[in-house]
Parts: C-alpha cells; sequence; structure tokens
C-alpha cells in the first residue's frame, strides 16, 4: 500500500503530466517550483510529518519565458532588418565529425576499436565471483531498472573485459590521449573520452553531456613545500571544477543518459522523472543535467542542513525541491521507497550507474600523469560511493595494461560523521551505522552510507586506510590550502586535514607522490569561510583567519594606523 508520501508525489507526477484545464487559456503549461508561500504538501518521515509548499504556476506557452513583457515586439521598428544567413546546422557538423572519429578509431589495430558495437557491460551483483554474476547466473541489462540484487545487495557494472583486452594497454592510452581538447561530440567530454569503458551501448544521440570532467591537476607546491614538511610532489585533483560546481557530473551524465535513453524506449512502464536524496551537490547535478535533457527532476534535501548556493542550484534548474525535516539518511529511506512505488528513476548512488562516471577521474589522474601512478590517493567520504569509483578506475587501467600498479587510498572522514573510520578501527569486525552530527562539510554527513561495502572491498584491495578530520581540523586545513592559492571546500579541508596527520605519522612519506581529490567548488561554502575568518565559530580556534581590517577612509586622517597595518605585514621599513 503506497504511503502518504508516495500518494503525494504521485498526484504530483500525475499533475505534470496531465495538466487541468483553465478558463482563461487553453495552452498553459504547468510547472512545480519551490515557494516560501502557497499550497504545501506534506511528507510524512518515520514518525514524523512535515509540511513544505510546492506551487503549481501556469506559465505561458510561448516559447520565450518573457513573452507578454515585450519580448516578441520590435523596439525599432525603422531598424533595417538582419541579414539572413545560411548556415549549416550544428548537429550535421557534430555528427560529420563523430563520424570521422570513428573511421579513424576503426582504422587503428585492424580495426574495431572505436566501434563501442565490440563492447557489452551489464549488472552484476557486487562482489560477485566473476563477471556474469553468481552461481545462479544472476545479471541484468543496463536497460533494466533495478537497483539491489535478489538477495537485497548491492549491484555492480560489470564490463566484457575479454572483448576490451583484445586492444593492448597501448591501444588505449593512445585512443584517450588522443581525445582530450577534441569538440568531437561526445568525447570532449573527460567522461566520454572513455566511453568504451563507461556506457558502451548507447548512441551518442542519447548522451546528455555538459563536458563535464578534464578538471585540473594543481601542483600544491606551496603547501606541500611549506605545510608539510616540504613536500615536492603533492597534487590536488580538481573535481569540483566542473558544471555544477562537484565531481558529482562526472556520474551524473552518465546516469542521466541512460534515463533519457530509456525514455524513448518502449518501456512497459515509461520512467516519469528522476529522483534523489542529496545533501546539495547531487541534488545540484541531477538538476542541471535533467534540465539540459528535459526531464523532469525531483529532490529531497534535508533541511537546513545545506548550503544556500547548493539549494539555489536545484531550484533554478526547475526541480521540484522537497525540503524535508530530517537528515539525509531519512531522506535516503524516502527516496528508495518513492522509487520502488513510483516511475521515478534513482539517481543515488545506490544506483551503480553514476560510479561508472566517477570512475573516469582515476584514468585523468593517470593521464595527467603521463600513465604514471601515484603512491596515494586521498579522497573525502560520505556515501562511500566515490572511493570505490577512484578504485574501479585504476584497477581497470590495471588489468587493461595501461599502467602495472594500484596507489594506495585513503577514504578521509569528518569526525562527526565518522562510520566507516570506526569500522576500519574495529578492523573491519563490526560495522554501525551512527546519526551523524552537524560538520562543515555538510555533503559528508552521513551516518549510514549506501556504499560501506564498495568502499571496504576498494580500500582492502589497495591497502588502504581511513583517517577523520575534527571540525577544528578540517577548516584550518581549508584554511592553509586558501592562503597558498586555492579556493578549497570543507570537504577537501577533511582529505586535506587526514594528509597532515599521515604525513605526522610518517605514513606517507615526504617524497610520496600524492593526489588529494578535491569534491566541491570553495564558492558553495562561502559562508563557512566567512564565519571562519571571522572567528565567530563556538569552541573553535580560527588559528588562519584572516579577517578585513577596519582603517579611516583617508590616508590623510590616518597616516599612523595604515602605515601601522602595513608594517604588520613587514612590507615597509620601520621608522622612527
Amino acid at each position: 500500500m503506497a504511503s502518504a508520501a508516495t500518494r503525494s508525489l504521485s498526484s504530483l507526477i500525475s499533475h505534470r503530466r496531465n495538466p487541468p484545464s483553465s478558463s482563461s487559456s487553453s495552452s498553459s503549461s504547468y510547472h512545480y517550483c519551490y515557494a516560501p508561500t502557497r499550497r504545501p504538501i506534506t511528507i510524512s518521515v518515520g514518525s514524523k510529518t512535515t509540511r513544505r509548499p510546492i506551487s503549481i504556476v501556469a506559465a505561458s506557452s510561448s516559447s520565450s519565458p518573457l513573452a507578454g513583457a515585450g519580448a516578441d515586439t520590435d523596439p525599432n521598428p525603422t531598424s533595417a532588418p538582419a541579414v539572413s544567413k545560411n548556415r549549416r546546422p550544428a548537429d550535421e557538423n557534430i555528427r560529420e565529425e563523430a563520424a570521422r572519429r570513428r573511421a579513424e578509431e576503426e582504422g587503428l589495430n585492424g580495426g574495431g576499436g572505436g566501434d563501442c558495437r565490440h563492447f557489452s557491460a551489464w549488472y552484476a551483483p557486487f562482489g560477485s565471483a566473476d563477471g556474469d554474476g553468481d552461481a545462479g547466473g544472476e545479471r541484468y541489462s543496463l536497460d533494466e531498472i533495478v537497483y539491489r540484487s535478489r538477495s537485497g545487495g548491492l549491484l555492480d557494472v560489470r564490463h566484457d573485459m575479454c572483448a576490451l583486452a583484445r586492444f593492448p594497454g597501448s591501444y588505449w592510452r593512445e585512443l584517450f590521449d588522443s581525445r582530450v581538447g577534441r569538440t568531437t561530440w561526445p568525447y570532449g567530454s573527460g567522461v566520454w573520452s572513455k566511453k568504451e569503458w563507461v556506457l558502451p551501448g548507447i548512441d551518442d544521440e542519447h548522451i546528455v553531456s555538459l563536458f563535464e570532467g578534464n578538471s585540473n591537476l594543481f601542483w600544491a607546491e606551496r603547501l606541500g613545500r611549506d605545510h608539510l614538511g616540504g613536500m615536492p610532489d603533492l597534487w590536488v585533483k580538481h573535481c569540483g571544477i566542473s558544471h555544477t560546481g562537484s565531481f558529482k557530473d562526472l556520474g551524473m551524465t552518465v546516469l542521466v543518459s541512460q534515463v533519457n535513453r530509456l525514455r524513448r524506449a518502449p518501456l512497459s512502464r515509461p520512467i516519469a522523472g528522476v529522483g534523489c536524496a542529496s545533501t546539495g551537490d547531487t541534488s545540484a547535478a541531477l538538476s542541471a543535467y535533467c534540465a539540459a535533457a528535459g526531464i523532469p527532476a525531483i529532490v529531497f534535501l534535508p533541511a537546513d542542513r545545506i548550503s544556500l548556493a547548493q539549494l539555489v542550484q536545484p531550484i533554478s534548474n526547475g526541480a521540484t525541491v522537497l525540503s524535508l525535516d530530517t537528515d539525509f539518511d531519512g531522506c535516503m529511506r524516502l527516496i528508495r521507497e518513492v522509487t520502488a512505488e513510483l516511475p521515478i528513476y534513482l539517481a543515488n548512488s545506490l544506483n551503480s550507474l553514476r560510479l561508472e562516471g566517477q570512475k573516469t577521474a582515476a584514468v585523468e589522474i593517470l593521464q595527467q600523469f603521463d600513465w604514471e601512478v601515484p603512491d596515494w590517493v586521498v579522497v573525502p567520504g560520505g556515501n562511500l560511493g566515490n572511493i570505490y569509483a577512484f578504485y574501479k578506475g585504476f584497477e581497470m587501467c590495471r588489468a587493461l595494461g595501461l599502467v602495472d600498479r594500484l596507489p594506495r587510498l585513503v577514504c578521509a572522514q569528518a569526525a562527526n560523521a565518522n562510520p566507516l573510520y570506526r569500522y576500519y578501527k574495529s578492523g573491519w569486525a563490526d560495522f554501525q551505522p551512527l546519526t551523524a552530527a552537524p560538520t562543515f562539510a555538510s555533503a559528508i554527513q552521513i551516518g549510514d552510507p549506501v556504499s560501506v561495502d564498495r568502499a571496504v572491498f576498494a580500500l582492502r584491495a589497495t591497502d588502504g586506510i581511513v583517517e577523520e578530520a575534527t571540525e577544528e581540523e578540517l577548516m584550518d586545513a581549508m584554511s592553509l590550502a586558501d592562503r597558498t592559492g586555492m579556493f578549497a571546500c570543507p570537504h577537501t579541508g577533511v582529505a586535506l586535514a587526514a594528509l597532515f596527520k599521515l604525513r605526522d605519522r610518517r605514513v606517507i612519506g615526504v617524497n610520496d607522490r600524492t593526489v588529494v581529490v578535491s569534491t566541491a567548488h570553495g564558492l558553495k561554502f562561502t559562508q563557512s569561510k566567512i564565519d571562519y575568518h571571522a572567528s565567530s565559530i563556538p569552541d573553535m580556534a580560527c588559528r588562519f583567519a584572516n579577517p578585513p581590517v577596519s582603517a579611516p577612509k583617508t590616508v590623510e586622517t590616518g597616516e599612523d594606523s595604515i602605515e601601522e597595518q602595513i608594517n604588520f605585514f613587514n612590507l615597509l621599513p620601520i621608522s622612527d
């Protein structure tokens, strides 16, 4: 029997797909939006009931959202008419380039490498012994809408490694390197430049890409030299420098592309939209990619637990935003229920498709090091899918002969949300979910991570480590990184703080090539930086705070004061 939550959402979906007629206009369309007032929808979470406003706003059917405000009126009727130019449609250029590129690829090594029809992928139970699934032969087509195995376990996307291995590692290195910087659709994307390893069966026309990936690998020379004992080979992979400001774009392009494909297929139960629970970044990525594809998006957010920058993104992209009086784990429980009962496709990392895009960041790191393997990769961990995605990318490169070893992985958790760290310290003896306490690293404020088994597998396979960071440690580390030219998010601060600890204990050597994964852009978390530099965070010393200095308006009235402040930085000689 459907819950109150799913009945309410079902009503919304039905209303969207079959909008009521209007007496004033028969051509109106209806959009759902988050609004401060209007008719509220009641959502039940456990024993709690929360009311959040969802309004239905009629919009003109005009092609311009500014219709009625002079959008179609010539403001200068005496101006000369525009010169009409015959231009070749952009899609023809794109298709021609793609066809030319495919022909080039098929000519390499006897042909077939660039033709994805030679490759295949499917779902299999996570942890099963081989690519064909478990002893019962359990496996599913990627076209099936399935998130769990028959036993209730996680699923994994498996690739036909025998088909991929018909081509040597040198071929794949050459192929991937040849696509860097291209505009050829869809290979200009850092994700789709590895299409054969990601989603080989999808047609290019179904791909939804915002040219994500290809992010900067920043040489953190000064941070390593001045604050980590002269560490010369420290790097930060800026995955947050992406379309929506986080690494979630890498996975969302894959998931939304597959949904875009399935919505055009004759399914017995058509997909009405895509939904997710989020601590902020997943909802931003989902909303943007769904907006680009014209697919309805529904996001569940924990009320008052994400930044305004994260909240405004799905609102701006037209998603249905439900703010719930619970934490992320409560939102996750509800979205599972909703996607089980309604034709809503689940976009959380329980869906293993996203990890196929996220793993390409690992391949990018190897490319940027000219296919040399770093010694360590430090990844912030919340729901724990990303640490496994990095392992999967590195392992595919090793298995197919692009590299000969794996880096050691470090999963860094906030001390206020550290179930994996506690599990690791127990010797992997007893995993206990917990209620996560508030943390400045809000996107990893998760106490019952979906991908814990995936994370443990990745860490064991790479002789990995789990470390934690207190609130003060992560904010200090973030601020130190900012002082060296970065603009880090608090989650990157967690990873950097873990690195500081491991260097202090000599676990990571001074000459070890180390990559810290930055998962989001610091501009999403400016309030935490403002509070830190104002020293307004309770029970935190804010040792590296840099507040603005108050000074008189003019040099004439406050020359001594200004000179004193400048001398504080030892920029001027001190005179008698």
